[in-house]
Parts: C-alpha cells; structure tokens; sequence
C-alpha cells in the first residue's frame, strides 16, 4: 500500500544524507523508523494497560507487594538466582 507523508525540507536531507551513510534508500530508512516506533509504542501501551489493570485490581483487593520486596526479588534474579516472586499482601 503506498502512503504519502509530507516532511519538511531538513527533515528530508536529514534522511537522505542518514540513507547515503548506510547505503540503503530514504525509503528504507523512513519504513525503518516508522517500524521502530510502532513497536515501541505498542509496548509502551501493553505497559500502560497493565498498569491500569493492576491498579484496577489493587483498588478491589488492596494485595500488593512493596517497591522493597520487588527490588529485593530483581536482586535475587539478577545475580542469577531461581527466585519465587514475593507474596502479595495487604
């Protein structure tokens, strides 16, 4: 499917002098970019959603676990050790 967009004058040396450099076309470089903040938005938004969810659920149930347990359990993973999540509690 072809798509126009309209980009001013610097924007489009910028990416014509960026697609010499890496030897591809403008055209790769742009369907690149736009790939690249797609997904990036779209994780932002998976993120987003499950923040309001969870908040959604704390709001019902109250269970939590503190920002010092979850620190504390990233530690425990990051050194790499097979750790269990902490318990969620009131």
């Amino acid at each position: 499917m072809a798509t126009s967009i309209k980009i001013d004058d610097e924007l489009k040396q910028r990416v014509q002098l960026l697609a010499e450099q890496r030897r591809r076309s403008a055209h790769w470089i742009m369907r690149e970019a736009i790939r690249q903040y797609i997904e990036r938005e779209e994780k932002r938004e998976t993120m987003r959603q499950d923040a309001l969810a969870a908040w959604a659920d704390y709001q019902v149930d109250g269970l939590h676990a503190t920002s010092a347990e979850a620190d504390a359990w990233l530690a425990k993973l990051e050194a790499g050790e097979d750790a269990d999540p902490p318990s969620c509690h009131e």
